[in-house]
């Protein structure tokens, strides 16, 4: 699934710096220099996200952030130079998910468009959205966005230890031997002596689990191979 960011702020360098970092961790992004030309694009465009600037000419980001609310719930998070409670409490009340104070950490800017995004799919995005988000108990396994989540915190998988989790969330309840596991994520041949796949497992079980020696998430079934 392709995620697509609006970024709404007549500042060109703030809106490239703001599209650079989301790029790189694969998010799309569209610009608006104006809140009149966001709105536009909104009609035209399948947006996930809104960054909107609050401080703009023609149409300030509060009301373009009331018009927004009109038709469309997708998270909107507000940039503005003021740090005053009461512009804050403005920004959050015209409709917006988030507010953040210029300057800003590019960083975590980041972090906040992916934990909306994550809540946005989880509780509003509809069966559509739904369709990426795998839940057990406590544990978010987004194949969208690639991400894995214990409560509210991400856990950082290799490319590896996601496709096993994956493989194993989407067949939550079945035992799948070893040589399933490394045929289904390795794409190749499975020989018996290879230990790669419990390896991995391990690796995930110390990143997921409270307690590895005492897993909650992947279970061994003895003499068979693993579950979720």
């Amino acid at each position: 699934m392709n995620t697509k960011i609006l970024v709404v702020d007549d500042d060109p360098d703030i809106r490239n710096l703001i599209s650079v970092y989301l790029e790189n961790e694969g998010i799309k992004t569209v610009q608006a220099e104006y809140a009149v030309d966001a709105l536009k694009l909104l009609s035209t465009e399948d947006v996930d996200l809104v960054i909107l600037d609050v401080m703009m000419p023609q149409m300030s980001g509060i009301e373009a952030c009331m018009k927004i609310r009109e038709e469309r719930h997708m998270p909107i998070i507000m940039l503005s130079a003021k740090s005053e409670d009461m512009d804050k409490i403005q920004g959050l009340a015209s409709g917006a998910d988030d507010y953040l104070t210029k300057p800003f950490n590019p960083l975590e800017l980041t972090a906040r468009v992916k934990s909306q995004l994550r809540r946005y799919r989880r509780y509003n995005g509809g069966a559509e959205r739904n369709q990426s988000t795998m839940e057990i108990g406590n544990l978010t396994v987004d194949t969208g966005t690639r991400q894995v989540f214990a409560g509210e915190k991400e856990i950082r998988l290799t490319p590896k230890e996601f496709a096993i989790l994956e493989l194993l969330a989407r067949n939550r309840g079945k035992v799948l031997s070893v040589s399933q596991i490394y045929e289904g994520v390795w794409k190749e041949a499975f020989f018996k002596s290879d230990n790669t796949v419990m390896v991995h497992i391990t690796n995930i079980r110390e990143k997921i689990e409270e307690d590895p020696k005492r897993p909650v998430y992947i279970k061994t079934v003895w003499g068979v191979g693993y579950k979720l």
